[in-house]
């Protein structure tokens, strides 16, 4: 399959076009850190095209098309770093008494026949009446509780998990001074403020450290759910109804914590690129893929914005020494 479109520019590098194809052409160990939410194993579905991995028959089908994708992350990936993969837990129907599927557990298992090491992951929360309202599920209406309660469920948490390629990392991701931004609902108090970029003994800064405890946390308890680049424009009559972005708390905290500024972040499952925009306006540099021309096309839009809210300048002028078109 030929890419249909990229865009190159000093910053970030997208292409419409299958992910698999497109990181066989990237050159090894190119990749400081990855971020992406891959399609949920048929929970939804976003497209009708035979390469969309949410068209699988089944799980078995998902994770062998998956695995594939994998063992491209564990080429790029550089020794030492991190990849960070958003799922759940998936339902298995909606009939109000329903099991689930260990998505997470599968994708962990995977990772580590490729050659990473599982190294622990957070907890997102969701509010339970607004993943009702999202969802529909049976199981979380309280009229459920109030017949028998035992056909209720929870309202499953997003996981991001975290993944360590075997090896040294060659290069620290270091915080000179600190955290400088929260990307969070619960901002640090006005007082800790006079702290921000705190040159000197560390333990001394109360800003940063506020930071820390809540990226540090095991749940992210504030991650602002609705926080998301423009999406509805970009979805067609065939996409499932509640087709939603990662948040950009979520992926901002990820691109903070293990990138340095300058550095190449990829994220093989674009969408309407919330992984590129995140990466670009905290200084790294950005490599996204989408299959789908819709949300394709909605993420060059969305980017376009980016050059006005840089926070970092870039280190380098150039993505990749590439010259060359993924053009067939």
């Amino acid at each position: 399959m030929a890419v249909k479109e990229q865009v190159l520019t000093d910053r970030y590098a997208i292409y419409n076009g299958d992910c698999v194809e497109v990181m066989e052409s990237l050159p090894d160990e190119s990749i400081d850190l990855t971020v992406y939410s891959p399609p949920f194993a048929g929970l939804y579905t976003y497209s009708s095209d035979d390469r969309d991995m949410s068209n699988c028959l089944d799980y078995e089908e998902f994770f062998e098309h998956y695995g594939f994708c994998i063992d491209q992350i564990a080429r790029l990936t550089k020794p030492g770093r991190i990849s960070a993969v958003h799922c759940m837990d998936i339902p298995l129907s909606n009939s109000g008494c329903d099991a689930m599927f260990d998505l997470p557990g599968r994708i962990i298992s995977e990772h580590e026949a490729r050659g990473f090491s599982y190294a622990g992951r957070r907890v997102i929360w969701k509010e339970p009446l607004m993943v009702r309202n999202r969802t529909m599920m049976k199981s979380l209406h309280h009229k459920t509780l109030c017949e028998d309660s035992t056909r209720c469920s929870i309202a499953n948490a997003d996981y991001l998990l975290m993944f360590r390629r075997k090896g040294e990392n060659s290069i620290p991701v270091t915080h000179e001074n600190g955290m400088l931004n929260y990307a969070g609902e619960n901002q640090p108090p006005q007082e800790l403020m006079k702290y921000r970029g705190y040159v000197g003994d560390q333990k001394k800064n109360a800003f940063s450290q506020y930071i820390w405890r809540n990226y540090a946390s095991s749940v992210w308890m504030d991650i602002r759910i609705d926080r998301v680049l423009k999406y509805r424009e970009a979805k067609e009559g065939e996409d499932e109804k509640h087709v939603h972005p990662l948040q950009l708390d979520v992926i901002e905290r990820a691109v903070v914590m293990w990138s340095n500024p300058g550095e190449r972040v990829l994220t093989p499952f674009m969408g309407v690129g919330s992984e590129v925009y995140g990466s670009v306006i905290n200084g790294r540099k950005a490599i996204g893929i989408e299959l789908k021309s819709a949300y394709f096309q909605q993420a060059k839009l969305n980017l376009e914005s980016t050059e006005n809210e840089i926070t970092q300048p870039a280190m380098a002028p150039t993505l990749f020494d590439m010259d060359e078109d993924h053009e067939d």
